[in-house]
Protein backbone atom coordinates (compact mmCIF):
# COMPACT_ATOMS: atom_id res chain seq x y z
CA UNK A 1 0.00 0.00 0.00
CA UNK A 2 1.21 3.92 -0.88
CA UNK A 3 1.34 6.64 0.99
CA UNK A 4 -1.83 8.51 0.86
CA UNK A 5 -2.52 11.58 -0.61
CA UNK A 6 -5.91 13.44 0.52
CA UNK A 7 -4.43 17.19 2.06
CA UNK A 8 -5.11 16.16 5.38
CA UNK A 9 -2.39 17.24 7.95
CA UNK A 10 -3.31 16.43 11.35
CA UNK A 11 -1.90 18.69 13.45
CA UNK A 12 0.65 17.58 16.53
CA UNK A 13 -1.78 14.56 16.03
CA UNK A 14 -5.06 14.59 17.33
CA UNK A 15 -5.59 17.58 19.67
CA UNK A 16 -9.21 17.96 19.47
CA UNK A 17 -9.72 14.39 20.94
CA UNK A 18 -6.32 13.73 22.82
CA UNK A 19 -3.33 15.20 24.20
CA UNK A 20 -1.22 16.73 21.75
CA UNK A 21 1.89 15.83 20.45
CA UNK A 22 1.63 12.42 22.28
CA UNK A 23 1.39 8.85 20.94
CA UNK A 24 -2.25 8.66 21.36
CA UNK A 25 -3.07 11.53 19.68
CA UNK A 26 -0.57 10.17 16.72
CA UNK A 27 -1.91 6.62 16.29
CA UNK A 28 -5.35 8.85 16.32
CA UNK A 29 -4.31 10.91 13.15
CA UNK A 30 -2.87 7.62 11.61
CA UNK A 31 -6.61 5.79 12.27
CA UNK A 32 -8.11 8.57 10.93
CA UNK A 33 -6.36 8.39 7.74
CA UNK A 34 -4.64 11.68 7.29
CA UNK A 35 -1.69 11.65 4.78
CA UNK A 36 0.69 13.62 7.17
CA UNK A 37 0.75 14.13 11.00
CA UNK A 38 2.61 17.00 11.99
CA UNK A 39 4.97 17.68 14.85
CA UNK A 40 7.52 19.76 17.00
CA UNK A 41 10.88 18.76 18.30
CA UNK A 42 13.00 19.92 21.01
CA UNK A 43 16.58 18.87 22.60
CA UNK A 44 16.57 18.25 26.29
CA UNK A 45 19.64 19.03 27.90
CA UNK A 46 20.90 15.63 27.58
CA UNK A 47 20.48 16.14 23.61
CA UNK A 48 17.10 13.68 23.35
CA UNK A 49 15.30 14.70 20.48
CA UNK A 50 11.49 15.16 22.48
CA UNK A 51 7.93 16.12 20.91
CA UNK A 52 6.59 19.35 22.37
CA UNK A 53 5.71 22.50 21.05
CA UNK A 54 6.54 25.17 23.37
CA UNK A 55 10.23 25.00 24.55
CA UNK A 56 8.28 25.01 28.11
CA UNK A 57 6.10 22.10 29.34
CA UNK A 58 3.90 24.23 31.63
CA UNK A 59 0.64 24.53 29.19
CA UNK A 60 0.48 21.40 28.29
CA UNK A 61 2.15 18.78 31.28
CA UNK A 62 1.73 19.25 35.18
CA UNK A 63 4.97 21.33 35.93
CA UNK A 64 6.36 23.52 33.76
CA UNK A 65 10.14 22.96 33.28
CA UNK A 66 12.16 24.60 30.28
CA UNK A 67 13.26 21.69 28.22
CA UNK A 68 16.68 22.56 27.24
CA UNK A 69 17.18 22.92 30.77
CA UNK A 70 15.82 19.62 31.61
CA UNK A 71 17.25 15.86 31.24
CA UNK A 72 15.03 13.48 29.63
CA UNK A 73 14.82 11.09 32.66
CA UNK A 74 12.60 14.41 34.57
CA UNK A 75 10.83 15.48 31.25
CA UNK A 76 9.39 11.76 30.77
CA UNK A 77 8.02 11.78 34.17
CA UNK A 78 5.52 14.71 33.74
CA UNK A 79 1.93 14.11 32.95
CA UNK A 80 0.42 15.37 29.29
CA UNK A 81 -2.65 13.68 29.30
CA UNK A 82 -5.91 13.08 31.65
CA UNK A 83 -7.18 10.84 33.94
CA UNK A 84 -8.77 9.08 30.97
CA UNK A 85 -6.28 9.21 28.59
CA UNK A 86 -3.08 9.15 30.24
CA UNK A 87 0.10 10.19 28.13
CA UNK A 88 3.69 11.41 28.35
CA UNK A 89 5.95 13.35 26.57
CA UNK A 90 7.05 11.28 23.80
CA UNK A 91 10.49 10.73 22.32
CA UNK A 92 11.07 11.35 18.42
CA UNK A 93 12.26 8.25 18.16
CA UNK A 94 9.08 6.56 19.24
CA UNK A 95 6.85 8.66 17.17
CA UNK A 96 8.88 7.84 13.82
CA UNK A 97 8.75 3.53 15.11
CA UNK A 98 5.11 4.23 15.26
CA UNK A 99 4.79 5.41 11.60
CA UNK A 100 7.27 2.41 10.19
CA UNK A 101 4.23 0.28 11.09
CA UNK A 102 2.03 1.49 8.44
CA UNK A 103 2.74 3.07 4.72
CA UNK A 104 -0.07 5.32 4.50
CA UNK A 105 0.84 8.02 6.41
CA UNK A 106 3.80 10.52 6.87
CA UNK A 107 5.27 12.63 9.70
CA UNK A 108 6.07 15.88 9.04
CA UNK A 109 8.88 17.25 11.38
CA UNK A 110 9.18 20.55 12.81
CA UNK A 111 12.72 21.35 14.35
CA UNK A 112 11.90 24.29 16.80
CA UNK A 113 15.17 23.88 18.13
CA UNK A 114 18.48 24.11 16.13
CA UNK A 115 18.57 20.33 16.01
CA UNK A 116 18.25 19.82 11.83
CA UNK A 117 21.66 17.72 11.84
CA UNK A 118 20.29 15.43 14.99
CA UNK A 119 17.06 14.79 13.51
CA UNK A 120 18.25 13.47 10.34
CA UNK A 121 20.53 11.62 11.88
CA UNK A 122 18.16 9.55 13.74
CA UNK A 123 15.72 9.17 10.61
CA UNK A 124 18.93 7.68 8.75
CA UNK A 125 19.94 5.29 11.82
CA UNK A 126 16.40 4.10 11.98
CA UNK A 127 15.67 3.85 8.05
CA UNK A 128 12.62 6.01 7.76
CA UNK A 129 13.80 8.45 5.03
CA UNK A 130 10.26 7.62 3.09
CA UNK A 131 8.72 8.27 6.06
CA UNK A 132 9.59 11.85 6.88
CA UNK A 133 9.27 15.53 6.16
CA UNK A 134 9.85 18.98 7.30
CA UNK A 135 8.07 22.01 8.11
CA UNK A 136 9.10 25.02 9.54
CA UNK A 137 8.79 29.46 8.91
CA UNK A 138 13.04 29.48 9.26
CA UNK A 139 14.09 28.68 5.38
CA UNK A 140 17.91 28.04 6.62
CA UNK A 141 16.62 25.03 8.73
CA UNK A 142 14.67 23.78 6.08
CA UNK A 143 17.32 24.10 3.32
CA UNK A 144 19.72 22.54 6.64
CA UNK A 145 17.20 20.02 6.05
CA UNK A 146 17.04 19.66 2.11
CA UNK A 147 20.84 19.42 1.82
CA UNK A 148 21.22 16.16 4.21
CA UNK A 149 18.24 14.44 3.50
CA UNK A 150 17.94 15.71 -0.14
CA UNK A 151 14.16 13.25 -0.88
CA UNK A 152 13.01 14.39 1.75
CA UNK A 153 9.49 16.74 1.24
CA UNK A 154 9.41 20.32 2.50
CA UNK A 155 6.55 22.08 3.54
CA UNK A 156 7.45 26.01 3.52
CA UNK A 157 5.05 27.72 6.30
CA UNK A 158 5.09 31.73 5.93
CA UNK A 159 3.97 33.80 8.90
CA UNK A 160 0.63 35.64 9.79
CA UNK A 161 1.15 38.69 7.53
CA UNK A 162 2.33 38.95 4.00
CA UNK A 163 2.60 41.25 1.28
CA UNK A 164 2.52 38.74 -1.69
CA UNK A 165 4.20 35.59 -2.41
CA UNK A 166 6.78 36.40 -5.70
CA UNK A 167 9.23 35.81 -3.45
CA UNK A 168 8.19 32.81 -1.36
CA UNK A 169 7.81 31.24 -4.67
CA UNK A 170 11.72 31.96 -5.49
CA UNK A 171 12.92 30.58 -1.66
CA UNK A 172 10.66 27.68 -2.12
CA UNK A 173 12.44 26.80 -6.18
CA UNK A 174 15.90 27.97 -4.76
CA UNK A 175 16.22 25.57 -2.37
CA UNK A 176 13.91 22.94 -4.28
CA UNK A 177 10.90 23.12 -1.48
CA UNK A 178 7.48 21.42 -2.70
CA UNK A 179 5.45 23.01 -0.58
CA UNK A 180 4.16 26.25 0.71
CA UNK A 181 1.76 26.79 3.98
CA UNK A 182 0.38 29.90 4.57
CA UNK A 183 -1.47 31.01 7.85
CA UNK A 184 -5.24 31.15 6.80
CA UNK A 185 -5.55 34.50 7.36
CA UNK A 186 -3.67 35.18 4.06
CA UNK A 187 -5.00 32.77 1.83
CA UNK A 188 -6.44 34.38 -1.24
CA UNK A 189 -7.77 32.83 -4.68
CA UNK A 190 -4.74 34.92 -6.65
CA UNK A 191 -1.70 34.01 -4.17
CA UNK A 192 -2.92 30.29 -4.34
CA UNK A 193 -3.64 30.12 -8.03
CA UNK A 194 0.62 32.10 -8.19
CA UNK A 195 1.48 29.24 -6.18
CA UNK A 196 -0.29 26.33 -8.11
CA UNK A 197 1.15 28.00 -11.12
CA UNK A 198 4.77 27.98 -9.97
CA UNK A 199 4.61 24.18 -9.39
CA UNK A 200 3.96 23.82 -5.15
CA UNK A 201 1.69 22.28 -3.10
CA UNK A 202 -0.49 25.09 -1.11
CA UNK A 203 -1.54 24.68 2.23
CA UNK A 204 -3.10 26.21 5.04
CA UNK A 205 -2.54 26.41 8.83
CA UNK A 206 -4.19 26.06 11.31
CA UNK A 207 -7.84 25.42 9.95
CA UNK A 208 -10.74 24.07 12.62
CA UNK A 209 -14.11 24.96 11.61
CA UNK A 210 -16.07 24.11 8.30
CA UNK A 211 -17.40 26.74 7.34
CA UNK A 212 -13.62 27.96 7.03
CA UNK A 213 -12.25 24.56 5.70
CA UNK A 214 -14.47 25.55 3.06
CA UNK A 215 -13.62 28.81 2.30
CA UNK A 216 -10.45 27.26 2.04
CA UNK A 217 -11.37 24.59 -0.56
CA UNK A 218 -12.87 26.77 -2.51
CA UNK A 219 -9.65 29.22 -2.76
CA UNK A 220 -7.61 26.50 -4.14
CA UNK A 221 -5.84 25.39 -0.95
CA UNK A 222 -5.48 21.24 -1.19
CA UNK A 223 -3.80 21.04 2.49
CA UNK A 224 -5.13 21.67 5.44
CA UNK A 225 -3.43 21.95 8.85
CA UNK A 226 -6.05 20.82 11.28
CA UNK A 227 -6.49 20.26 14.96
CA UNK A 228 -9.74 19.00 14.11
CA UNK A 229 -8.88 16.08 11.21
CA UNK A 230 -11.68 13.96 12.00
CA UNK A 231 -14.25 16.86 10.93
CA UNK A 232 -11.82 17.59 7.69
CA UNK A 233 -12.80 13.75 6.35
CA UNK A 234 -16.55 13.99 7.29
CA UNK A 235 -16.33 17.48 5.23
CA UNK A 236 -15.07 16.43 2.12
CA UNK A 237 -15.13 12.68 2.71
CA UNK A 238 -11.34 11.89 2.31
CA UNK A 239 -11.00 9.40 4.68
CA UNK A 240 -9.35 5.87 3.74
CA UNK A 241 -7.48 5.77 1.02
CA UNK A 242 -7.99 9.27 0.11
Amino acid sequence: MSFFHNGVTAHRGNPVEFPENTIPGFRSGIELGADWLELDVHLSRDGELVVCHDHTTGRTATHNLVIAETAWPELRELEFGTPACPARMPLLREVIELVQTQRRTRLSIQPKADCVPETVALVQKLGAEEWIGFNDGDVRKLAQARDLLPDAYIFLDTPPAITGVEGIVVQAHEHGFQAVVMHHSTVTPERVETLHDAGLEVGAWTVNEPSHMRAMLDAGVTRLYSDVPRRFHALVGRGMGG
